[in-house]
């Protein structure tokens, strides 16, 4: 039996990260000069909520943490402290800090206190006298529970009847408790906008025998003695909005005085103002004069449905219902779909097979089966994407971290985050995306001084994106830094070894050298680079996930690295081919047209170099059974079948096949590391009949080779 404080724990855990996510979105807009109080209070709120969960479970260092940074922060929101760039970066760590005590407590690892002492004691300077102050609230905070200690020592309202103030009454929802709210914290901050009597109701607090932990039987009965606003005493209750059943009520408010002077001679009764209502109080039974209700627009309901909002430190009031699944039963529903895509094709060829009428009953089933076939692959796959926030928002921390190390002023911007893909290639994403942001800033932007010398702005930017093309999700990480110095990158691949002392390479070639085992350009061992461990890493994790990386490079302007992934790694649209009696697949959504090559259209600009004339353009035509090592090259290519490619970067390639079969889905199988990784091929598939046929990646067949319809790939030797 499982144990439920086990699972609202877990939950708690993933809540941290939505409101972890809110508060890394309220200080980059801080950053980005975006000084508006309400993204303020997004940050706050996330703080705040995290605290409240985290002493419902006695997550004392997190609390304590927590604490201190919310009352700095709430020092912004009320305008004792000003925002500047030191603190706003000391925002920044102590929000890196706190992402780690959630995972530290969420995994029970050790607490990293040496880090947070330090932090804390930063914090505490802009919080001055009010420092151990916070340290002793801090002290006193108790973990969420229904035993609330109600001595507050307020005192009455005895000869109260001219003092403005407000009848309230308080009495939480289930939910209050379940998002780590504590009723003890709201009474108490409402003692600060006044003098405060409170009455505890106990009448729904049933026997001890028939008690429920997750029933709340207690409400609260208050008056405050204030001149504050009606805001000011919704904004005590702004945490749990939507959670409680809340009525504020105005009192002892001063009646209208008219002046005689200024009333016409003759009145109607229209014109005489409405006599103040009377109302009896509770406790005293004495009549006090109440001012009519005025008639501009009132403030919100306090339990309206933008609870939402504030339980998530921000967003859409209407926002949608959302359901926690776990990972694992997702991944058996994709494994289950992919099967159910492998029998959906093995039932067509049986009834292709059959000779069946394409009009028969059998073969109109089967296209429903077909389409609804796609409609359940197109909705778990929808499942599994996520968009890349997350992942960006990990890389700020890594040019927070790394800029630091080395001493120089950089600034990350990123582009397209809400791009969507698998959530798989995003989790193993990570690592490589890490090694080229440090990458980006140990090697690829110079220093302050450097810049400053060559006309550049004394802060470096990487900039990250994300965009889809072309079927497939592209991720750019570039910087605008010196670019690669080529020569050195040559003189380094030689003296290691890596190259023969003759060798004449490209500049596109140099690039890709880079990419060579234990190739490095740093002089020294640090943090960050000159273990030998260098950009092959990155590639290899690339080409895992069926993807591939290129450089662009630009001296004096910046490098720029492009990673190109499949938006999925279940389940694709393919059309199938005959190359050389081997069965292939190509994904679809690259196959831009098909044509039967003619005389007028096939022009050979020299011996081994083939061009297709495609209305009026030239693509270069590559004979994919040559490139594949599959046959020689044939004696004419008239009449052959050619698939026109579109590529990433918006040029186009021409292929050779000898048939085209059909188009249909297939599920992909990865190639483990026991296959040699040929380039070209991303992955393999099994078909309906139960034959298997690799997937190919075009792009990479035509990034390897030498000649576009030879067979010796130019790169043959460097990756050797």
């Amino acid at each position: 039996m499982s144990d439920p404080m086990a699972e609202i724990k877990a939950s708690f855990f993933i809540e941290c990260e939505e409101l972890l996510e809110a508060m890394q979105d309220g200080l980059e807009e801080l950053d980005a000069g975006d000084s508006d109080l309400e993204t303020i209070n997004v940050v706050f709120r996330a703080v705040h909520s995290i605290k409240g969960g985290a002493g419902a479970f006695g997550l004392e260092p997190l609390v304590r943490f927590a604490h201190r940074y919310e009352t700095v922060m709430d020092g912004i929101r009320s305008g004792t402290l000003s925002m500047d760039n030191d603190l706003l970066k000391l925002f920044f760590r102590a929000a890196d800090h706190l992402s780690d005590l959630v995972r530290v407590c969420r995994d029970e690892d050790e607490i990293p206190t040496a880090e947070g002492e330090a932090l804390l004691q930063e914090l505490d300077k802009y919080l001055g006298d009010a420092g151990g102050e916070a340290e002793e609230e801090e002290i006193e905070f108790q973990p969420m529970g229904m035993a609330i200690n109600l001595d507050l020592d307020m005192p009455d309202m005895e000869g109260s009847d001219t003092q403005p103030g407000f009848r309230i009454h308080f009495a939480p929802d289930a939910e209050l408790f379940e998002t780590g709210n504590e009723p003890f914290m709201i009474l108490r901050s409402l003692k600060e906008t006044g003098d405060c009597t409170v009455t505890c109701n106990t009448e729904k607090l049933p026997n001890i025998s028939s008690l429920s932990a997750e029933i709340p039987y207690l409400s609260w009965d208050i008056e405050v003695e204030s001149d504050v606003d009606r805001d000011e005493i919704l904004s005590v209750f702004e945490f749990v909005d939507g959670l409680c059943n809340l009525d504020v009520t105005e009192i002892n408010a001063a009646p209208e005085i008219l002046d005689l002077d200024d009333l016409p001679e003759t009145m109607d009764d229209d014109d005489i103002p409405p006599e103040p209502a009377a109302e009896k109080t509770a406790d005293r039974g004495e009549e006090i004069a109440l001012e009519p209700a005025p008639t501009p627009a009132k403030a919100p309901p306090v339990n309206s449905a933008s609870a939402n909002k504030d339980k998530a430190g921000g967003g859409n009031a209407a926002a949608k219902s959302v359901v926690r699944v776990d990972l694992d039963r997702i991944e058996r529903l994709v494994n289950l779909v992919g099967e159910l895509v492998i029998n959906q094709a093995m039932l067509s060829q049986s009834l292709e097979s059959a000779g069946l009428s394409p009009h028969s009953d059998a073969m109109n089933g089967l296209e429903e089966f077909q389409r609804l076939t796609r409609d359940i692959q197109d909705s778990v796959m929808m499942i599994r994407a996520q968009p890349v926030k997350s992942l960006f928002q990990r890389m700020s921390r890594i040019v927070r971290e790394s800029s630091a190390a080395v001493g120089k002023d950089v600034r990350l911007v990123t582009e397209g985050e809400t791009t969507e893909v698998d959530k798989t290639v995003i989790e193993r994403l990570a690592d490589p995306l890490t090694h080229m942001i440090r990458n980006a800033v140990d090697h690829g932007l110079e220093d302050t001084e450097k810049r400053l010398a060559t006309d550049k702005a004394g802060q470096g930017i990487v900039r990250l994106s994300a965009a889809h093309r072309s079927g497939r999700v592209v991720i750019e990480v570039s910087d605008d830094g010196a670019g690669i110095n080529r020569p050195r990158v040559l003189d380094i691949a030689i003296q290691k070894g890596l190259i023969p002392a003759d060798s004449n390479l490209a500049d596109s070639e140099i690039d890709n050298l880079l990419f060579l085992p234990g190739f490095s350009t740093a002089k020294e061992v640090s943090d960050l680079s000159g273990r030998g461990v260098g950009m092959d890493v990155v590639r290899t994790a690339i080409q895992g996930l069926g993807g591939r990386i290129t450089i662009q490079s630009t001296p004096g302007e910046g490098t720029t690295f492009s990673i190109s992934l499949p938006l999925t790694l279940a389940v694709l649209d393919g059309m199938v081919v005959k190359v050389a009696e081997e069965t292939l697949v190509l994904p679809l959504n690259v196959v831009v047209e098909t044509l039967i090559l003619g005389v007028e259209n096939l022009d050979q600009v020299r011996p081994g170099l083939d061009v297709v004339r495609v209305r009026g353009d030239f693509v270069p035509l590559f004979d994919l059974g040559i490139q594949l090592g599959y046959r020689q090259r044939p004696d004419s290519y008239i009449d052959s079948v050619v698939l026109l490619i579109a590529q990433e970067d918006g040029s186009r390639a021409a292929l050779i096949v000898d048939e085209i079969h059909d188009q249909r889905q297939v599920v992909i199988k990865g190639l483990d590391d026991s296959f040699y990784r040929a380039p070209g091929i991303a992955a393999a598939t099994i078909l309906g009949d139960g034959q298997i046929a690799l997937i190919l990646d075009p792009s990479d067949i035509i990034d390897n080779a030498s000649d576009h319809t030879g067979s010796a790939p130019r790169t043959l030797e460097m990756e050797a």
